[in-house]
C-alpha cells in the first residue's frame, strides 16, 4: 500500500533521427516492485510492470506507441544482462567452516585416543574452566546421571554443575547479532526489517528476543542460587538495582548509535537503547520474582490443587501483575489518542498506507517517545525509513514497547522455573518446554489470523507488539528444548563454539560495538560492492570475537556485572 515514487521522465524520441528517448535508472532489487508508465499528455497510465529486478542485472523497458490517436502503447521488459548470482560467497562461507568442523570433528575423535590426549593435555596444559560466572547466568547443579557412558569427554563432569545449554543458547544468539550488527554481509535478509516483514519470524529481529528470553531463564536460576545460598532479599535487591544501573549507564554512554550525529551532547543523546532495555527488563522481572517467591516453590515442596500447572499457579501475583502490564499496553496502543492519526495506528506512516499517514510511524508508541524524551533523544534513522521514506525519527527500542519486552522475559522466567521445578527429569522438562511452545505459537496464531498484514495485531518488532513476542516464545521454546536435549541430556554436544561468547556475553556485546570500526574487524575494501567482500569482513570479525572469547574462557576471565 505504498505510494508511487517518482523514478524518472523518459523524453521524447528524435522522429528525424529515429533514435528513441532514453534514461538510465538505478532500482532496488530487494523487493518485486511496480513500474508505472504514465502518460506525459494527459494523466492516463500507459502501461505496468510487476518485476523482481536481480541483483546487478541491466534491463531494458522498451516502450513503443501502437496508436498515437488512442495513446496505446506496449511495454516489453528486456534483459540486456544477466543478474549475478549472489548467493556463491555464502556457498564457499559455508564449505569453509564446514572443513574447519571437519578438522575439530577429527581432532576430538583423536583425542579420545589415550595416548594422544594424555600427550596433549600434558603439552598445552589444559584444564577445564568452571565457575560460577557471568551476566545473567548462576545455572542449577545438575547430576551426571543422564549418561552412563564412562567413555572421557573433551569437556569435564565437573563443568556439567551448570546448564550448558543455556550458555550456548545465549552464545548463538549473541554470536549471530554481532554478525547482522557488522552488516551481515550486505544481505537483504540479514538487514533488520522495515515494517510489518516475515524475516521477524527469523534472524535479525529475533536474536534481540531470544536474549531477552534467556536473560528471564537466568534471572529464575540465579535468585534461586543465591536466595538458596542465604543471601537476604535486600543484599539480592542491591545487587539487581546495581546491575540494572550498570546496563543501562553502558548502553547510554558506550554503546550509542547518535555519536555517528558528532560528540555526544545532552542535545542529541539516545535515551533509549538495547542494553538500556535489557537494563530495565531486568530490573522489572528480577525485583518481580525476589519480591513474589516462595519458600519452597522452585523446589516443587509447595502444594497446589493442580500439580500440572505447579509452575503457574503458585506464582499467581506475577502473572497478575504481567497481565496488568499487557492490558496497559493494549489500551496504551489501541485507545490513546494521537494527534493526526487515526487511534490504534500500527503502520509505519511515510509512503505507507497509500501516504495518508506520513507522520504517524509506530502510531501511539512514536507518539509517546516523542513526547516524553523528545524528537532529539530517540533513534534517528529507523529501519522504516529505507522502504516507508519516514522522515519521523522512531525508536524500536521506545518506552512503550519495552512493556512487551518485559513479558518476554518473564516468559524466559517461566522457562527457568519449569528447570528448577522439574530439576533432572528431562522428560517432564522437554515437555513442558513442547506444551509452551505450542501455546505461544496458538496464541500468535489467533492473533495475527496467520497472515502478515490482516491480523488483529501484527507481528513486528519495531513496535515490540504482543504477537511478535508469543512468537519468537514458540520459537525460543523450542530452541531451548533442542539445546538442552542435545547439550545437557544426551550430550551429543558440548555447545562450542557459541558456548563461550555465551559465558562472556556482557563482554562480547559491548566489545563488538566499540571496535566496530577498528582493524582487524574492519578494513577498506576493493569493492565496496561485493557481498564476498563484506561477507569476509563481516565472518572475519565475528569468528574473532569467538576467538577472544574462547581465550577469555582458557585464560578464566570472565566480566561480571
Amino acid at each position: 500500500q505504498c505510494l508511487y515514487q517518482f523514478l524518472a521522465f523518459v523524453p521524447p524520441s528524435n522522429g528525424s533521427l529515429r533514435e528513441p528517448g532514453t534514461v538510465a535508472v538505478m532500482v532496488d532489487s530487494q523487493h518485486p516492485l511496480s513500474l508505472l508508465l504514465n502518460s506525459s499528455v494527459g494523466d492516463g497510465i500507459l502501461c505496468k510492470i510487476q518485476y523482481h529486478f536481480g541483483e546487478f542485472g541491466n534491463y531494458s523497458l522498451v516502450v513503443k506507441t501502437l496508436n498515437t490517436t488512442a495513446q496505446t502503447v506496449s511495454c516489453d521488459l528486456v534483459i540486456n544482462e544477466g543478474p549475478i548470482n549472489s548467493y556463491l560467497p555464502i556457498l564457499f562461507a559455508f564449505l569453509i567452516y564446514m572443513g574447519i568442523l571437519a578438522i575439530l570433528v577429527v581432532g576430538r575423535l583423536f583425542m579420545k585416543i589415550d595416548p594422544v590426549r594424555n600427550w596433549v593435555y600434558k603439552k598445552l596444559n589444559l584444564r577445564e574452566t568452571d565457575r560460577p560466572i557471568n551476566s545473567e547466568l548462576g545455572s542449577p547443579n545438575t547430576t551426571d546421571a543422564v549418561s552412563s557412558d564412562p567413555t572421557p569427554r573433551l569437556w569435564s563432569t565437573a563443568s556439567r554443575r551448570r546448564l550448558r545449554s543455556l550458555d550456548t543458547f545465549r552464545g548463538l544468539s549473541l554470536i549471530i547479532m554481532v554478525f547482522v550488527n557488522y552488516g551481515g554481509g550486505k544481505y537483504w535478509f540479514f538487514k533488520h526489517e522495515s515494517w510489518n516483514d516475515i524475516r521477524q519470524l527469523h534472524l535479525p529481529p529475533a536474536l534481540t528476543s531470544r536474549f531477552v528470553f534467556i536473560m528471564g531463564t537466568s534471572i529464575a536460576l540465579a535468585l534461586g542460587s543465591m536466595l538458596r545460598r542465604g543471601a537476604s532479599k535486600w543484599r539480592v535487591l542491591g545487587k539487581i538495582l546495581w546491575r540494572s544501573f550498570l546496563l543501562i549507564l553502558l548502553g547510554i554512554i558506550v554503546v550509542n548509535p547518535n555519536y555517528c550525529l558528532g560528540p555526544l551532547s545532552w542535545d542529541n543523546l539516545r535515551i533509549p537503547g538495547v542494553l538500556q532495555r535489557l537494563g530495565f527488563s531486568y530490573l522489572v522481572v528480577a525485583a518481580l520474582e525476589l519480591l513474589f517467591t516462595r519458600a519452597g516453590a522452585d523446589s516443587g515442596t509447595v502444594e497446589t490443587p493442580c500439580p500440572a500447572l505447579k509452575d503457574i499457579l503458585p506464582y499467581w501475583p506475577q502473572w497478575i501483575f504481567i497481565l496488568m502490564l499487557e492490558v496497559i499496553w493494549l489500551c496504551l496502543t489501541f485507545l490513546l489518542p494521537v494527534p493526526g492519526c487515526p487511534r490504534g495506528y500500527l503502520g509505519p506512516g511515510g509512503i505507507g498506507d497509500f501516504g495518508n499517514y506520513p507522520n504517524c510511524t509506530g502510531g501511539a508508541a512514536g507518539y509517546i517517545d516523542q513526547l516524553l524524551l523528545g524528537e532529539k533523544h530517540i533513534y534517528q534513522h529507523p529501519s522504516s525509513n529505507v522502504i516507508y521514506r519516514t522522515t519521523m525519527p522512531y525508536d524500536p527500542e521506545g518506552i512503550l514497547g519495552t512493556i512487551n519486552t518485559i513479558v518476554m522475559a518473564f516468559l524466559g522466567l517461566q522457562a527457568g522455573k519449569i528447570l528448577l521445578l522439574y530439576k533432572d527429569q528431562h522428560k517432564q522438562i522437554m515437555s513442558r518446554f513442547v506444551i509452551w511452545g505450542i501455546g505461544m505459537g496458538i496464541i500468535s496464531a489467533i492473533l495475527t489470523k496467520c497472515s502478515k498484514e490482516e491480523g488483529f495485531i501484527p507481528i513486528n518488532k519495531n513496535l515490540w507488539s504482543i504477537s511478535y513476542v508469543t512468537t519468537m516464545s514458540c520459537f525460543a521454546f523450542i530452541l531451548l528444548l533442542l539445546m538442552y536435549y542435545l547439550v545437557d541430556v544426551k550430550r551429543l554436544w558440548s555447545g562450542a563454539p557459541f558456548f563461550y561468547p555465551g559465558m562472556n556475553s556482557i563482554l562480547v556485546y559491548i566489545g563488538h560495538g566499540v571496535f566496530e570500526n577498528y582493524f582487524p574487524f574492519k578494513w577498506k575494501m576493493r569493492d565496496s560492492q561485493s557481498h564476498a567482500e563484506h561477507l569476509a569482513q563481516n565472518l572475519t570479525a565475528t569468528t574473532l570475537w569467538v576467538i577472544i572469547s574462547y581465550w577469555l574462557y582458557r585464560k578464566k576471565i570472565f566480566w561480571k556485572i
